[in-house]
């Protein structure tokens, strides 16, 4: 059996602006930072075998204090990434709404079915992050690994992971800031255990807005 942990990057500077980050690499806030440094605490009596994260600098950056803690190395795995937003990426999520109605009503309504305008589809992000996730798991039979990355991958691992399908991603909610959610694997099943824990931090909690 495998024990994954995947931990939601803290609060970044497009959290903090409202703006859709997708592949738009923008780093942690001064409070996301404070996250990061909470997140070992967490792990103070778990043994940990590797670490990997998104190559975006705020999941990069949530998965350093914890490998210093433990002296290992992050290494990190594009296929981490968050969904590549296209005409989405970096701008504000009230303009989204105005300009590209009909795809975001989808993302705010039916998730699992969404496609970001000019981007990628939510199908095809679960496709990538399940690959990589499943390799990982299969490469480290028996360990322990820690995985750093972010809102809308967990989301989507969630519901197939809870379901076996897409189709109700939309009745889980996003994981917060700089939160863990623990599975296993184990002949080639995933078994979710744990959703979105935020006991390490502390007051630190975030939450995302709205329309989101």
């Amino acid at each position: 059996m495998t024990k994954l942990y995947l931990i939601r990057h803290g609060e970044s500077e497009a959290n903090r602006a409202r703006l859709f980050a997708g592949n738009f690499d923008i780093d942690l806030t001064e409070l996301g930072y404070a996250q990061a440094e909470h997140i070992p605490e967490y792990f103070r009596e778990i043994h940990i075998d590797a670490i990997f994260a998104s190559d975006l600098k705020r999941a990069y950056h949530t998965a350093c204090p914890l490998a210093k803690a433990r002296n290992l190395p992050v290494v990190k795995e594009p296929s981490f990434r968050e969904i590549s937003a296209g005409a989405w990426e970096g701008v504000h999520f009230d303009t989204i709404m105005e300009k590209y109605k009909e795809d975001y009503t989808v993302w705010r309504e039916d998730i699992g079915r969404a496609v970001c305008t000019n981007g990628e589809s939510v199908l095809q992000l679960s496709r990538r992050v399940s690959a990589a996730i499943t390799r990982i798991a299969e490469e480290n039979d028996g360990k322990t690994v820690v995985i750093a990355t972010h809102a809308t991958p967990i989301r989507s691992l969630i519901s197939l992971w809870a379901t076996g399908s897409l189709r109700d991603m939309k009745e889980y909610k996003w994981v917060p800031n700089a939160s863990i959610t623990e599975a296993s694997y184990e002949n080639g099943v995933f078994t979710l255990e744990n959703i979105g824990i935020t006991e390490h931090l502390e007051g630190l909690l975030t939450k995302l807005p709205p329309t989101v």
